[in-house]
């Protein structure tokens, strides 16, 4: 038997099946709702099946690729505006006033503009990024730097500063690594809306590693040195999990890289970036080991000097009341200042033609990977007459190929510091790779010069290559600066070339071994300028680190709660600290540590209970304890007070923690974060 509605119920009611006729006969009338279901159906089928190989895949590929394109529209674009403004230098006639405006005025207006719109769009576009990613691969979070709208941003600044060409001496790489990681960030986020995942940090992280060696890789158009490169600069503890994302994405973004070379009728095949000719039946003799080490020494005492004063620049330049001001609200114009500087010292007719400025920085390097020997060319007179030679321009007239390296090693030592100091987006490892390059080939030179027959007088004349020696200076002096070995390698999968590969190594470790002794790397002393949230390392020197216990510099004074805590005591605590996280110990006579919990419960408890003085009218909650009505969650790590500083120090680093409590027989005695570990390693490496 029905019961009767009621009039009011019988309205509702009667509403809500209009509705419901209404959203059927729209969903109705869609065209072809079978095909749709069927078409929907077809799309989830091929997406288990794609899917079944792995999600992680697929989204690498899409990394590598998108790079890969990047980079190359990147540098062809940058080839032709370097191109027009080589044909309006050359095309504007004898008048000397005209050809220094054309010269120095391109490079200073697209330096000034990528200073100006980068910074306009966001503050985080500057300098390369690798120091602010390296933090942020130790766990520290850094809000908005990987944020997909600063891509665009990146990617205009950066053309426009490599437009600058060889006036400002600047490279792409760390930016390029920074961008690599933005679009890893992005396509992390769309690998969870694809596959209806949980957001997870440790996907993020794997996707951030990969991104670090495809930056490398599309530069460069070298996979395998590029993942060996990334994890020596950008982390002190590498899971072995990720090796295969690095090398799989890397892989793609340079083979598309080279193959988009091809494509454009650039090359006729895939072929080393930076190829040389060194065919060489007797590429060193044993006897030249003894040479290569030298070099190696020369380059670690020069890379030292060279970290030592950028440090310095750097600190003087914040610390000046001028150019700090100019920084802090007027970028563009110390761009302007520092790089009519630059182009007015690049000038060709001027100081110029000694330090061989009208090339391009691809054409710096390979000219100074040239099988022959300058030497001899110089003093051949056919060999001035042969046109087209790149070499030709570090000859001249009035100095000698040995005068106008030196002048340009003493010149670009000061000008690479200070372009390092502009705010725009920009990458210092190829001007250091090139410097290092002008210190081998110097030193190659020189040794020919000596042996014109070889190390042996006797027999068949065996001359020295002094391109072998530019190929380990370049890996030799980028090494020391950036504290790398794979440095060795890189150089021979740019230029295709691996029959100095073991002299290379050799020059590599000696020089690493004097400036890691000395000197942080150059991407460490930029996070001890901008005092990133970073750890230090701790040299191997420093054996006192198994010493040093966490009871010696622990945070005693913890603010906690026991779980039997109220309103008033939440209250205290929250006005006390501003913590993340606080412990929940069992109660106040019994410090026993239980867990913790977050501060946004916390304050949840607090807008959920009424406070004791609150006036009876208020309907909130009854007065409960923090046991009962928040969530504990469990410690899942904690230090003892014996714990030493070495053991601290690597738990911090390989699980990327923030905080740790220190526990005695299971009761809270203090607290451990990143800065009391920071602290306790300043002080190992400069005891008072």
């Amino acid at each position: 038997m029905e019961r009767p509605v009621p009039r009011g119920l019988r309205g509702e009611k009667e509403e809500e099946e209009e509705v419901e006729r209404v959203l059927v006969s729209e969903h109705s009338w869609r065209p072809c709702p079978t095909a749709r279901r069927r078409v929907r159906g077809c799309l989830e089928w091929v997406k288990r099946q794609l899917f079944r190989v792995g999600e992680d895949w697929y989204f690498l590929f899409i990394l590598g690729v998108l790079m890969a394109t990047i980079s190359f529209a990147m540098d062809i674009i940058v080839a032709r505006l370097y191109a027009a403004h080589t044909w309006l230098y050359r095309e504007i006639g004898d008048i000397a006033v005209l050809k220094y405006l054309s010269w120095t005025l391109f490079p200073t207006a697209m330096a000034a503009f990528s200073s100006g719109f980068a910074q306009s769009i966001t503050p985080h576009s500057g300098g390369s990024g690798i120091p602010e990613l390296k933090t942020i691969l130790m766990g520290v979070v850094l809000e908005d730097y990987l944020a997909i709208q600063n891509f665009g941003a990146k990617v205009v600044g950066l053309t426009c500063t490599l437009t600058c060409g060889s006036t400002v001496f600047l490279g792409k790489v760390g930016p390029y690594v920074h961008l690599s990681a933005m679009a890893a960030a992005y396509l992390g986020k769309m690998r969870t809306t694809v596959t209806r995942e949980y957001e997870n940090k440790f996907k993020q992280h794997e996707m951030l590693v990969a991104a670090q060696a495809v930056g490398v890789a599309t530069v460069f158009g070298a996979p395998i040195s590029g993942v060996l490169f990334s994890i020596e600069v950008m982390s002190p503890h590498f899971a072995v999990r990720d090796y295969w994302r690095g090398f799989f994405a890397a892989t793609c973004g340079a083979f598309m890289f080279r193959l988009l070379a091809v494509f454009n009728s650039e090359q006729e095949t895939i072929a080393a970036v930076f190829k040389s000719d060194l065919k060489i039946d007797f590429p060193f003799d044993l006897l030249e080991t003894f040479f290569f080490l030298i070099l190696g020494i020369i380059c670690g005492i020069v890379a030292c000097a060279y970290l030592f004063c950028q440090r310095w620049m750097m600190v003087a330049v914040k610390r000046n009341r001028l150019t700090a001001k100019l920084l802090a609200t007027d970028k563009p114009v110390y761009t302007v200042l520092a790089v009519l500087l630059l182009a007015s010292i690049t000038f060709p007719p001027g100081l110029g033609q000694f330090m061989a400025s009208r090339l391009t920085m691809k054409e710096h390097l390979i000219s100074l990977f040239d099988n022959r020997t300058w030497g001899v060319l110089a003093a051949n007179a056919s060999g001035v007459a042969k046109p087209g030679g790149l070499w030709q321009e570090w000859d001249h007239p009035s100095a000698t190929i040995y005068g106008t390296l030196t002048f340009f090693l003493l010149m670009k030592f000061w000008m690479l510091i200070l372009a390092t100091t502009l705010p725009l987006p920009a990458g210092y490892f190829m001007p250091i790779f090139i410097y290092g390059a002008a210190i081998g080939r110097l030193t190659g030179e020189v040794v020919a010069l000596l042996f014109p027959r070889g190390l042996h007088s006797e027999g068949p004349p065996r001359p020295i290559i002094p391109a072998g020696y530019a190929l380990a200076g370049a890996a030799a002096f980028a090494g020391s600066v950036t504290h790398a070995v794979s440095t060795a390698l890189l150089v021979c999968e740019a230029t295709g070339h691996l029959d100095h590969l073991l002299p290379t190594v050799l020059a590599v470790l000696v020089a690493n071994a004097i400036s890691q002794k000395n000197q942080p790397s150059f991407y460490d002393a930029g996070i001890i300028v901008k005092k990133l949230p970073y750890l230090p390392p701790i040299r191997s020197r420093h054996i006192a680190s198994y010493r040093v216990v966490v009871e010696e510099f622990m945070e005693r004074r913890v603010v906690a709660l026991a779980k039997g805590d109220g309103f008033q005591e939440v209250l205290v605590a929250l006005d006390a600290s501003a913590d993340a996280e606080y412990p929940v110990v069992e109660s106040t006579g019994s410090p026993t540590l239980v867990g913790t919990v977050s501060r946004s419960q916390l304050v949840t408890f607090l807008q959920s209970h009424k406070h004791p003085q609150a006036p009876q009218g208020e309907k909130l909650a009854t007065v409960g304890t923090l046991g009962d009505d928040c969530t504990i969650e469990p410690i899942m790590l904690q230090f003892s007070p014996w714990t030493s500083l070495h053991q601290a120090y690597h738990l911090f680093q390989m699980l990327k923690l923030q905080r740790v409590f220190v526990t005695r027989s299971g009761e809270l005695v203090g607290a451990v974060s990143r800065a009391e570990l920071r602290r306790a390693i300043e002080d190992l490496a400069n005891p008072k």
